[in-house]
């Protein structure tokens, strides 16, 4: 009888995470979901490193099969950008230039006001052109481990994200990122995901001995720029919303790819 209940109380587990995966594939991307699935959006966060993995790899794919077409570098490095864009819906692009039209501000009260505001101001703008050309230029830029560092780069970015969710408050009543907060957060949560990503670190040593130190940048890297664009973030606004949420994923995911290729040398 106790086996049995084990046994329930196990599959009733791996239900609920089937559900939020589920819910956080249906949340962070375009990817269409099946209207039989059951979705359970609390805890999603959790996720979201693997959703970024996942992004990552798709995005890997999508650069191996230009190169086997014949497909120029600059080209499909900036066609995998645009792919990722695509594929999360511009979501956190989108977060990425309010939250730059919002720092613009002088005012601080009237920052979130702004961020809040639909109308796409000139310095979100150029937040857009320079994270997309930071990204394009240093995957250019790489020419070893390409799939690989896609999916690192993307993971660390929303590993990031949720660095911000669990550590900082949300600063809005109502907002696309508010039902995060209906979960409490604690920094247990983010060490499975760590984990995952170092693991895509010692990959990398296993596979290429003599790439250890852009693979130990990627970890080392990834983890600091995801907790400092976190932290300053919090020191300029006092917190964060769905819209900053989304500009740690971008920076992190540009500036990742910069310290790489920057690691990778000629």
């Amino acid at each position: 009888m106790s086996d049995d209940k084990e046994i329930r109380s196990l599959s009733e587990f791996f239900q609920r995470q089937g559900a939020a995966l589920a819910a956080a594939m249906a949340f962070y991307t375009c990817f269409p979901i099946p209207l039989s699935w059951t979705l359970e959006f609390r805890g999603i966060a959790r996720f979201a490193p693997v959703i970024g993995v996942l992004i990552g790899g798709i995005l890997g794919l999508i650069d191996g099969g230009l190169s086997l077409l014949g497909c120029p570098l600059l080209t499909r490095s900036a066609f995998v950008i645009l792919a990722g864009i695509a594929i999360t819906g511009g979501l956190h692009l989108d977060g990425a230039m309010d939250t730059a039209d919002g720092l613009a501000v002088t005012d601080p009260n009237r920052r979130l006001e702004v961020m809040a505001d639909s109308v796409t101001g000139a310095f979100g703008v150029m937040a857009a052109i320079a994270i997309i050309l930071l990204k394009v230029s240093a995957l250019q830029d790489l020419s070893l481990n390409r799939g690989l560092i896609l999916m690192a780069v993307a993971g660390w970015g929303r590993w990031g994200q949720l660095v911000a969710i669990a550590r900082y408050p949300y600063l809005k009543a109502t907002g696309k990122g508010a039902f995060h907060k209906d979960t409490p957060y604690s920094s247990w949560d983010l060490i499975p995901g760590a984990l995952l990503l170092m693991a895509f670190s010692g990959f990398m040593v296993f596979l290429y001995p003599h790439y250890w130190l852009v693979a130990v940048g990627l970890a080392l890297g990834g983890s600091a720029i995801a907790i400092l664009i976190g932290a300053w973030l919090n020191a300029r606004l006092g917190g964060h919303t769905g819209d900053t949420y989304g500009a740690v994923v971008e920076w992190t995911e540009a500036l990742l790819l910069v310290f790489v290729v920057a690691l990778q040398g000629d």
